[in-house]
């Protein structure tokens, strides 16, 4: 009972390491970027896109380097569905009612889309091998070009003055390396813990990662959707999910592939990909009115609550 005790601590406390450290990691990323001079929108679509994504991507990583590949497809799979059903949901609730601007539903859901069932073509097979893995970092590559192009539209110029005036401080170097070995640290034990839980639970390493990773993994994107839908201010909330899944189906996949060949259990196959399928259908369909009721975040919680109650064989 106490290794399971002490390995929990662990597993929670790293997650929160790692969680918390990319946020800082992103935060200096993107002071940095602005004083060398890059855009607001290209520092958006970089920075912070890959730092929302770092969590995931250093989790993947450390999984694919100790054997545990396994773990990768459940944490992706996990926080897609984490996102469209947990975040999307509370945020609908929150906010009473998400407005869907036109780009979103006309560009970034046929991408959304696209993605999903890109990944479910390359994983069908139970293996994710390099020549996917560069197929699916060729996506990210487009899907890159389009949100600069979009942003594009809508930066506004900044003059040569408001360049100059601003300023990095040394702590913000600091921080940045800093919050970096936090990420090693916090990723190398998330890890070594879920590894640690599961021989002792007799619970798959992929069943971990798509519920408790994937809900620790996805907590930056709770709460930016869900001040965002506070804010009202609805086109943060679902473009940062919209964003993320799609991040998360290319790149979270294909980084971890150029190390390694990812397995894919059986059991990923038949339960978490159809409901990362469902999911990604339902939010298409609930965005075609251009909206998504505080009535449909309810149901969208209640997929939530099927998905992690069958995952844990609780119902």
């Amino acid at each position: 009972m106490l290794p399971l005790f002490v390995w929990g601590i662990i597993f929670v406390i790293s997650l929160f390491v790692l969680v918390k450290a990319a946020g800082y990691f992103t935060d200096s990323a993107e002071k940095i970027g602005l004083y060398f001079g890059l855009s607001d929108f290209i520092v958006g679509v970089t920075i912070v896109a890959f730092g929302t994504s770092l969590p995931e991507i250093i989790s993947s990583i450390f999984a694919v380097l100790g054997n545990s590949s396994e773990i990768v497809i459940g944490n992706v799979l996990g926080s897609n569905i984490t996102n469209i059903f947990l975040v999307i949901g509370l945020a609908a609730i929150i906010g009473g009612k998400l407005k869907i601007i036109y780009e979103i539903i006309h560009i970034d859901l046929p991408l959304l889309m696209g993605s999903a069932f890109f990944l479910t073509a390359t994983i069908w097979d139970g293996v994710f091998t390099l020549p996917e893995a560069i197929l699916c970092l060729a996506g990210t590559v487009v899907y890159f070009l389009h949100a600069v192009s979009t942003r594009k539209k809508h930066a506004g110029i900044e003059t040569e003055q408001e360049l100059k005036r601003r300023n990095i401080e040394r702590k913000t170097i600091i921080i940045l390396f800093i919050s970096a070995f936090f990420i090693f640290l916090g990723g190398k034990y998330t890890i070594e813990s879920v590894i640690k839980l599961s021989e002792i639970l007799n619970i798959s390493k992929d069943i971990i990662a798509a519920s408790a990773i994937a809900l620790g993994t996805s907590l930056p994107e709770l709460v930016v959707t869900i001040t965002a839908a506070r804010k009202g201010k609805p086109e943060i909330a679902i473009g940062n999910v919209l964003g993320s899944n799609i991040f998360n189906a290319l790149a979270v996949m294909g980084i971890p592939a150029l190390i390694g060949t990812l397995t894919i259990p059986q059991n990923i196959l038949t339960f978490a990909l159809p409901m990362m399928l469902i999911a990604s259908l339902l939010f298409f369909f609930m965005s075609q009115d251009k909206e998504i009721t505080r009535w449909e975040g309810w149901l969208l919680l209640i997929f939530y609550a099927f998905y992690i109650g069958k995952l844990l064989k609780l119902c």
